[in-house]
């Protein structure tokens, strides 16, 4: 008897977690979700694995995921294997053409691929793309500055213009696409570039309803390392006060955030990508997790 109330009450309670999600279906169903990975998410195989399966959940469930990721641990694995020194500055890896060359390599043909594949182990959803492709991305040479003076960083690019053409074909044909934060420039130049700059940039040309930014805290903290007290929800004119107060690492990430809400995305959030399942957690449950940054009330 016991076993069988048991039963019920598990039962009971997967159809009030299906129920708190009917009102986010309906709100967005047909909506595209521009999802940045990286973190600890790309590195742990549980968590890469949960990460794949929140992909599919959303395509079946009618939404139109994209991915942009990074691949920076698995770029300095690959520069270390093959003797290849790199360094940083002003928080920027220093690509010269040789480390450029297994940037793109591991971005495009290994990070990728993988995510493909996982994707696809449950159908013939997931398309892999550079940013390259089609001019989805193209970039422009970007300097580092340090104490106030540009300095040469090698083959790293900003954005400067999206084409999200041969994402909304991919999208039509029911389809995630699954694209690599390298860029060409109009010079014929290859470059490397933010991931979170990147999603942010594709998310405003998509008009997509969300950015997701997945990273290895809970979110932005407030008077951080002070306060362990994670902001939940703020306007795009408070996070843009808060930003050069920031700690170096969140500084892009929430950067893409009010990139994205300034350019037409209704909400961008910053999760916690520890934490398995954490894109559905935020996008089909009332409470949410991490922080989400809206536009100006007036």
């Amino acid at each position: 008897m016991t076993a069988f109330v048991d039963a019920r009450q598990l039962a009971a309670a997967k159809a009030s977690v299906l129920i708190e999600a009917l009102p986010w279906l309906a709100r967005f169903h047909g909506r595209t979700v521009v999802i940045k990975y990286g973190g600890h998410a790309m590195t742990d195989e549980a968590l890469r694995v949960a990460f794949a399966q929140d992909l599919v959940f959303l395509r079946y469930a009618g939404l139109c995921p994209v991915v942009v990721h990074g691949g920076g641990p698995q770029i300095t694995r690959h520069l270390d294997r093959l003797g290849v020194q790199t360094t940083f500055t002003a928080g920027l890896r220093v690509t010269t053409p040789e480390a450029m060359e297994v940037v793109r390599m591991v971005m495009s043909g290994k990070v990728n691929k993988d995510l493909v594949a996982l994707i696809n182990r449950h159908g013939p959803f997931a398309v892999g793309l550079s940013g390259e492709d089609a001019r989805t991305f193209t970039a422009a040479r970007k300097h580092a500055v340090v104490d106030g003076e540009p300095v040469d960083i090698g083959m790293v690019g900003e954005i400067v213009a999206t084409d999200p053409g041969a994402i909304k074909a991919l999208l039509a044909d029911g389809r995630i696409p699954v694209v690599s934060s390298v860029a060409a420039g109009a010079d014929g130049q290859v470059y490397n570039v933010n991931a979170d700059t990147a999603a942010a940039a594709l998310a405003a040309s998509l008009g997509a309803a969300k950015l997701v930014v997945l990273t290895d805290v809970a979110g932005l903290y407030r008077d951080w390392p002070s306060s362990g007290e994670v902001i939940s929800e703020l306007t795009a004119t408070e996070l843009e006060r808060l930003l050069p107060g920031l700690s170096a690492g969140m500084i892009p990430k929430m950067e893409a955030c009010l990139t994205a809400v300034r350019g037409g995305v209704p909400r961008a959030h910053v999760l916690d990508g520890r934490l398995s399942h954490a894109v559905l957690l935020e996008i089909f449950t009332d409470s949410g997790i991490g922080t989400m940054v809206g536009k100006d009330t007036r």
